[in-house]
């Protein structure tokens, strides 16, 4: 299967390069482009980090978990985030059960974890009515476009993710920031179960049972990573995606982008609750947050700055009912745009 080989560019001169089919052929045409161009995809991996295949016209999650298989032959299924999901095939999954409204932050795939996944795919089956992107951020880029100062204080201090989950009694508060209970991220019931899987991590220095049915996790983290291939330091954490502050912030720069008036009272109503939630509320009691390894708050100017390199560096590309596209998850990060109408977007990891 031939096709034709471009890229979409941001303001920044970022590039997402792209295999568009010639001719829709759905799987069969997909597999034959993939058999006969991995010298092409192994390369953008390298260069830009990820490629988006367009074109072939992928229609359910069992034909996208041939392609992503036809990538990477070893699928993963065991998911320890935070973002509800839901299984459609033994190793595809929705990419999130969010709300439309709720903005995902840029992250490259569970950072907090010893092994993060290799490889990244996401398909699109229905693309929305409007909205609904996942765009892309080069990390190895906004690592390198970073204020040295700003750097420099992240790569001493670190970061120090606090959870804070409900459990499968259901008891607790509700809470905007409380996406999943632990019984849920963790597919058990077993206590036990639960800290045995902590402790293999390496990452958590606190594990706390709670009243409530609720378990805490403290983990710390180096704030760039360097790739396992090049090299090249890589922004590498969840610090942007787990503040407490990062709903409001999401919310203001996608209104500036959009204009879209759900997201400017969404953006307000979210800034209002943080502001509680910081002047009652102990940061170690948050359903998550992030401070620097020793407990101390990472500075609100900081955080703004690294948001504004991510944003600044981000493409953004709407999807089309059928694309598919492979990411290097240790150079670039992904997220979520809110949109409006139906929308099915899966993914895979390896």
């Amino acid at each position: 299967m031939s096709g034709d080989f471009s890229a979409i560019r941001n303001e920044a001169g970022d590039a997402l390069p792209v295999a568009s089919a010639r001719d829709a052929g759905g799987l069969p045409a997909l597999l034959d482009f993939i058999d006969h161009h991995r010298g092409w995809l192994k390369d953008q991996l390298a260069t830009r980090g990820a490629a988006l295949l367009r074109g072939f016209g992928l229609r359910t999650p069992a034909e996208f978990e041939a392609a992503a298989r036809a990538v990477e032959p070893e699928l993963k299924n065991e998911y320890l985030g935070t973002s509800p999901r839901d299984a459609l095939t033994p190793y595809v999954f929705s990419a999130s059960e969010l709300p439309p409204y709720y903005p995902i932050p840029q992250h490259c795939e569970m950072t907090f974890l010893k092994d993060p996944p290799r490889r990244l795919m996401f398909a699109c089956l229905v693309a929305a009515r409007r909205g609904g992107e996942t765009p892309l951020v080069d990390m190895r880029t906004v690592a390198a476009r970073l204020d040295p100062a700003v750097r420099g204080r992240f790569e001493r201090g670190g970061v120090r993710i606090i959870r804070s989950y409900g459990g499968p009694s259901g008891a607790g508060k509700f809470d905007l920031w409380q996406l999943k209970r632990w019984d849920e991220i963790f597919q058990t019931t077993d206590r036990a179960v639960v800290e045995a899987k902590c402790a293999a991590q390496g990452v958590f220095t606190d594990l706390r049972w709670g009243p409530g049915d609720r378990l805490r996790l403290i983990s710390e983290h180096d704030a760039l990573r360097e790739h396992p291939e090049s090299g090249a330091p890589v922004w590498f954490n969840h610090s942007q995606v787990f503040h407490l502050s990062a709903a409001p912030a999401e919310l203001r720069r996608i209104y500036r982008r959009t204009g879209d008036l759900r997201s400017h009272a969404l953006w307000r109503f979210a800034q209002a609750v943080v502001a509680a939630k910081r002047r009652f509320g102990r940061t170690d009691e948050q359903a998550l947050h992030c401070a620097h390894k020793d407990g101390r708050e990472i500075a609100d100017d900081d955080l703004e700055h690294l948001r504004d390199t991510i944003w600044r560096h981000m493409i953004a590309e709407p999807w089309r009912a059928g694309d598919m596209v492979v990411i290097d998850n240790f150079a670039v990060s992904h997220g979520r745009l809110p949109y409006r109408g139906p929308r099915q977007v899966v993914v895979a990891w390896a």
